[in-house]
């Protein structure tokens, strides 16, 4: 919906995931008949849950379990996990550090170049662990390390940035040229971020496997504070969605669109498949498990700029496993922060959804008192959906 601001300038609604709620029909599911695959390229997922590329949320360690979960890890191939042989060192720093110092201690941390050696090491270790190997570089980085990590044996290819447009113009450097890197690694390239349905179509016609759609939604992340740019996820989700499905169209390509941040409850992946997501990516709940590199602490990619920085280090507090994260039991959590498999095979029950791409047309309405309706004794209290 349109909204005119002046004369000369408009404005369109764009809602998150707190904004909306979903509406059951006449069929319900056992919660143990539903499927959640994920196919990207040739490989699947059992799971569609995907742990971002931020050096908190994984190093080998957590790509081969979430890998072994079902799910997939994206090794961050220009973090710490690439610079240092053992960067243990440097993740407990930065948990040491206080709030004040902690943006210059990470800045110091990504100070030592990546080495290509270790980007071996890194894709070694998760393949040799029998799960799929994936990985992210930056756009400028693409035509380089990128291409180098798929000869080293990277099985999926995560091109990513802030912002990422198929026509980057610069009089200082040339942009990346996505179509011919697509066309030329035998992987599924993922790129991203985007939250348009045009940009989306651009990156898809240039022959990306999948998208991620997201603007800074992320619990670490403050480019929306920064530069005031991004879109809430479930209208970017959708409008990517759209995207996706007249591509098919078109070209009976089949391609992947992942909702990526801003995601911490079962609710909320539920609600992002429902906007019409095939999978998700999170990164503070990954930090929340004793898996997790990050100490109990989270961090962007870009807070490691030190000439503009769009992301802080926030505490996340470790809750357990990553098992008890992905599969339970919640036990004394009640505000659906874990079991974040279970809710969504249960949620998927209650709307008669035996796939992802029947939770895909579930009815979605606008709610704006959803999360506040009823719930001041949990609000008072701070417990369950008031915590």
């Amino acid at each position: 919906m349109e909204v005119r601001l002046s004369p000369y300038k408009s404005a369109h609604y764009s809602f998150g995931f707190d904004d909306v709620a979903l509406v059951p029909g006449p069929v319900t599911v056992d919660p143990r008949d539903v499927t959640l695959d994920l196919q990207i390229g040739p490989h699947r997922l059992t799971i569609p849950i995907l742990a971002s590329a931020m050096d908190s949320a994984v190093d080998s360690r957590m790509a081969i379990a979430l890998g072994q979960a079902g799910g997939l890890g994206v090794l961050n191939l220009q973090g710490l996990n690439t610079r240092y042989d053992d960067p243990s060192a440097a993740l407990k720093r930065i948990a040491a550090a206080d709030a004040a110092s902690s943006a210059s201690v990470i800045q110091e941390a990504y100070q030592p170049p990546v080495q290509e050696a270790l980007v071996a090491q890194r894709i070694r270790e998760i393949k040799e662990a029998g799960v799929i190997a994936a990985g992210s570089v930056t756009p400028a980085f693409g035509d380089t390390l990128g291409k180098k990590a798929v000869e080293l044996g990277l099985d999926i290819l995560v091109i990513q940035s802030t912002v990422t447009a198929i026509d980057h113009q610069s009089t200082h450097a040339p942009g990346l040229d996505l179509a011919g890197l697509c066309s030329s690694v035998s992987v599924p390239v993922i790129v991203g971020n985007c939250v348009t349905y045009d940009v989306a179509m651009s990156l898809l016609r240039a022959g990306a496997a999948g998208l991620l759609v997201g603007i800074g939604p992320g619990a670490a992340c403050t480019t929306r504070a920064v530069v005031g740019v991004g879109a809430g996820q479930i209208s970017a989700t959708a409008e990517c969605a759209a995207a996706r499905e007249d591509y098919f169209q078109e070209s009976g390509r089949e391609t992947v669109m992942i909702t990526d941040g801003g995601m911490s409850k079962g609710g909320d992946l539920m609600k992002a498949f429902a906007a019409g997501a095939d999978g998700v990516m999170l990164g503070s709940p990954f930090t929340r498990t004793t898996e997790s590199p990050g100490q109990g602490f989270h961090w962007g990619m870009a807070t490691g700029d030190a000439g503009l920085p769009r992301g802080t280090r926030v505490e996340t507090t470790l809750l357990g496993s990553l098992e008890r994260l992905l599969f339970g039991p919640a036990g004394e959590r009640t505000d659906g922060v874990l079991n974040l498999v279970g809710a969504l095979r249960n949620g998927m029950g209650l709307l008669g959804c035996h796939t992802i791409a029947d939770l895909q047309q579930a009815r979605m309405v606008i709610a704006p008192s959803f999360g506040s309706e009823g719930k001041a004794l949990q609000k008072a209290q701070r417990v369950g959906m008031g915590a």
